[in-house]
């Protein structure tokens, strides 16, 4: 079974957006603290996005991986330098990681293809 990350974003981004209309607050707070803890600082905001990809391989999550290896592209990252924090988190995670770490570099190609969205 073959993931589609630009689906999988597509269809988190309507729900998160129906959370929104009904916790504006909390989703507020949360967009809040993604956009500070996400800013360039002593880290620029390419490698804090890999930082995250690395977790969300690790936690085994697909929007996770969706959403910061789309982040990725937009900023720039290789491919090379996907593969090289996915050994990393395969390195920190063992076998399970290395699953979604094959999915991290799906996703990247997914996002960068001239097609995606």
């Amino acid at each position: 079974m073959s993931k589609d990350y630009r689906a999988i974003t597509r269809d988190i981004s309507a729900y998160t957006s129906e959370i929104r209309k009904l916790q504006p607050d909390a989703m507020q707070a949360f967009y809040a603290l993604s956009k500070a803890a996400g800013a360039d600082g002593a880290l620029d905001r390419k490698t804090k996005e890999l930082v995250a990809l690395a977790i969300g391989i690790t936690q085994r999550c697909d929007g996770c991986i969706g959403f910061h290896s789309k982040a990725l592209v937009g900023l720039g990252a290789t491919r090379q330098e996907v593969a090289e924090i996915a050994s990393m988190s395969i390195y920190m995670g063992g076998g399970p990681a290395l699953m979604y770490a094959a999915d991290a570099l799906r996703a990247f190609d997914q996002f960068n293809e001239p097609t995606a969205g």
